[in-house]
């Protein structure tokens, strides 16, 4: 794949911070010597997850957001690499592969046109490219009986990676979606804020939940385009915390009892933690605490078939705290699946 970068013995060890008496989960993932074709290079190899990056901000721009979520994959992998290897993080298991890089394509594309509107415009149609990379590599890793944990991007690659889940499987599959916006908008053009939609029109996605739906955030015409799906269900934040319709504990039953029936991803929107460096920054959402129970929750369900968390937007004096993040997410979902 053009765009797909392997991750390398020296890219690992040029991150690892070696400390006497310790060992470092980065020191016992598993990589990839080199990569002729996916599929083969993963089927036979001792591995129950794959993980990769997506550095990608054409999406969330296609749909007016604020870049950033390119960066996302490096900060990641820094913390991932550093944290303990011990009886609970089970690093043995875990394969790093590389990353999707579209940053100097965003580069052009911002260069070839002074128009907003024409660069909306040619930033919806490469999303479409992106699309065929995730979905095709997302295909690839589940064939091969992988679990695929993806990081970074836009939540355009929602898309992909239900597509992708789709096709190695070969049928719908559902999701649950930890999110502040539904991200079911109209068939405009591929964006941040249309996966899903794209996903259920195009015969892809089946169940679909949306796990703290923020009302003030949400049009009343989506409202009433979910409203009529019955395979769409949804609980607001609001409902949860703000009206106590509901409860967190109730609210994962519920999201659980219309979507684990049978095949689904998780999606984890950082937009929906309060103050996480976003491409929607949230002053009232859910903490961290939550996020982390939301994917230890649905990560021990038998039908999970892969874990994407998208649009962080780590800044330099953010970084630590987005890095620790994404790696917590990372090992409470290797730690609730294994």
């Amino acid at each position: 794949m053009e765009n797909l970068n392997l991750f390398t013995s020296n890219d690992r060890d040029s991150i690892i911070k070696a400390r006497k008496g310790e060992s470092k989960f980065g020191e016992h993932i598993q990589l990839l010597p080199n990569l002729s074709n996916i599929y083969e290079s993963l089927v036979n190899l001792d591995v129950k997850y794959v993980i990769f990056g997506i550095k990608d901000d054409v999406g969330v721009f296609a749909n007016h957001g604020i870049p950033g979520t390119s960066k996302a994959w490096d900060v990641a992998v820094k913390f991932l690499l550093n944290i303990q290897s011990n009886q609970f993080t089970k690093p043995n298991k875990v394969l790093l592969l590389g990353h999707l890089d579209y940053t100097s394509n965003f580069q052009k594309l911002l260069e070839t046109s002074k128009s907003s509107k024409k660069q909306i415009q040619k930033a919806r149609t490469f999303v479409d490219e992106i699309d065929k990379d995730v979905s095709y590599l997302i295909s690839c890793i589940i064939k091969a009986k992988k679990i695929p944990i993806v990081i970074g991007g836009g939540h355009n690659n929602s898309y992909g990676n239900i597509k992708g889940a789709s096709l190695a499987l070969n049928k719908k599959i559902n999701v649950v979606n930890f999110d502040a916006h539904s991200d079911f908008r109209q068939e405009e053009g591929r964006h941040s804020g249309n996966g899903f939609s794209y996903a259920y029109a195009e015969g892809f996605l089946k169940n679909y939940f949306i796990f703290g739906l923020h009302e003030n955030y949400t049009s009343e015409k989506l409202f009433k385009t979910i409203n009529k799906l019955k395979d769409i269900q949804y609980i607001t934040y609001d409902d949860i915390f703000i009206n106590k319709k509901s409860d967190f504990e109730s609210a994962l039953e519920d999201a659980n009892n219309h979507m684990s029936n049978k095949a689904f991803g998780i999606e984890v929107d950082c937009d929906a933690i309060e103050n996480v460096p976003s491409s929607a920054l949230t002053p009232s959402g859910f903490t961290i605490l939550q996020a982390r129970q939301f994917v230890n929750y649905f990560a021990s369900q038998k039908n999970v078939t892969y874990l994407h968390i998208s649009e962080a937007v780590p800044k330099k004096k953010s970084e630590v705290y987005v890095g620790k993040l994404i790696s917590y997410l990372i090992t409470d979902f290797l730690k609730a699946n294994n």
